[in-house]
């Protein structure tokens, strides 16, 4: 779900295609490739855990990463199973090269499959790019409150700057921001904990370990949304050199990432107790660095917007021009193709502007997108995908397991929805 997934998408497929002239994989080392996997996965969603901390308690909420590390970890490696399965079926003459996760839809479900795994893509990035808003706005308030409010400087600001940038079609050119994105997360992680531990006193007194079973969905559905780069585990495979070695890089990453997850979801909540906001970088001090991390996390953010959005435009505009009404009007009127691919943008950038300003709680939506949509992507078509591909070969145990991801995943989702229609 983050920003750098569409460009590491695009320079995976450039890899592969490269190394297959070469008869290989990709041309990415291992460590390259564990770098784009921590990219793909970390992002401002990390901010949100020492809030989710705060809700479940500290043990319960370093046991909610820990699970939907380990989950998410299981199912990438399921959709590896499934490519290597198609690889031994087809010859290499009619060897596809290059799967991605609207094909493993399509190899399964035909047209639905790929038509139901892109929707849920879109709907993912949808619910990414929403949470950048939305973080922006609050950042933004944190540190000009007497100006106006989150949703004003959504609208105000954010909102004519981002259908600017809209029509911006090259995402090597945003590249340097989603870098300087990653920069100032790193920052923002580094000055929460500096301050974290300038707080530390008795930092266990008057701390929850566990806050009641019915916290732990709420803390396991922002885990999930900040494991989210689940769409780019083929992309990321499929460009190292030795793709035999992924499996264990990919194990690296995810348990590193695990691991400095917990940690700072727990400093954060001991530093600030019950008074941990939904954003951790609201709880930070009114002093010049930490209102500097704020602005160029936010300004870095506005930026990489664009590349968030970037997959939902290619579908919105592959659909557009797939419409018979529209190749028409193109046909007959000079300029329409181009007035109507970017009106469509900045419909889009518009929709997404106001779902924003009606949300009020960062962490409560990212739960929200973490427990039904991405516990999906995450859980539930990697195990149907895997169950239909390769079942035939698997052994009962292993069928057993990956029905109990796929009833799991389905009642996350569910009870995730439930809770958002019923919480108010």
């Amino acid at each position: 779900m983050e920003g750098a997934a569409p460009l590491l998408a695009a320079r995976g497929e450039e890899e592969v295609v490269e190394g297959r002239r070469r008869g290989g994989g990709g041309g990415a080392t291992s460590a390259q490739t564990l770098g784009n996997v921590v990219v793909s996965i970390v992002g401002t969603g990390v901010l949100g855990l020492p809030y989710a901390f705060r809700t479940a308690g500290w043990v319960a909420g370093s046991l909610g990463v820990a699970a939907a590390g380990c989950a998410t970890l299981y199912c990438m490696l399921l959709l590896v199973d499934c490519r290597d399965k198609l690889e031994e079926k087809e010859s290499e003459e009619t060897y596809h090269g290059h799967y991605t996760y609207g094909d493993l839809g399509e190899k399964c479900f035909g047209t639905i499959g790929r038509c139901l795994t892109e929707i849920l893509i879109l709907v993912s990035q949808a619910g990414g790019s929403v949470a950048y808003l939305i973080f922006i706005g609050q950042n933004l308030h944190s540190v000009f409150s007497q100006l106006m409010s989150p949703a004003a400087f959504i609208f105000a600001i954010l909102l004519p700057v981002q259908i600017a940038l809209s029509f911006i079609r090259s995402l090597s050119s945003l590249s340097p921001f989603s870098i300087f994105a990653d920069v100032c997360n790193v920052l923002s992680m580094a000055i929460v904990i500096k301050e974290d531990l300038q707080l530390f006193d008795h930092p266990f007194a008057n701390r929850s370990a566990f806050n009641g079973l019915w916290a732990i969905p709420f803390t396991f559905g922002v885990a999930v949304f900040c494991f989210e780069g689940f769409s780019m585990t083929l992309a990321l495979e499929s460009s190292m050199a030795e793709r035999r070695k992924f499996r264990w890089v990919l194990s690296q990453a995810v348990v590193g990432i695990i691991i400095v997850y917990a940690c700072f979801g727990v400093c954060g909540y001991l530093a600030y107790g019950e008074a941990t906001k939904d954003i951790i970088t609201l709880n930070l001090p009114n002093s010049w660095s930490s209102a500097a991390v704020k602005v160029g996390l936010c300004i870095a953010l506005v930026f990489t917007f664009p590349v968030m959005m970037h997959p939902i435009h290619e579908i919105v505009e592959e659909r557009f021009q797939s419409s018979g009404c529209f190749q028409k009007l193109s046909h007959k009127v000079r300029g329409a193709e181009w007035v109507g691919l970017h009106s469509s943008r900045i419909v889009m950038v518009t929709i997404l502007s106001v779902v924003a300003s009606f949300i009020p709680a960062f962490g409560s939506f990212i739960s929200f997108v973490g427990s039904t949509v991405c516990a999906l992507l995450s859980f539930v078509l990697p195990t149907i995908f895997h169950l239909s591909i390769v079942g035939s070969s698997m052994s009962p145990w292993r069928h057993w397991v990956d029905y109990g991801f796929l009833l799991f995943g389905l009642g996350f989702a569910g009870y995730g929805l439930i809770t958002a229609l019923f919480s108010h």
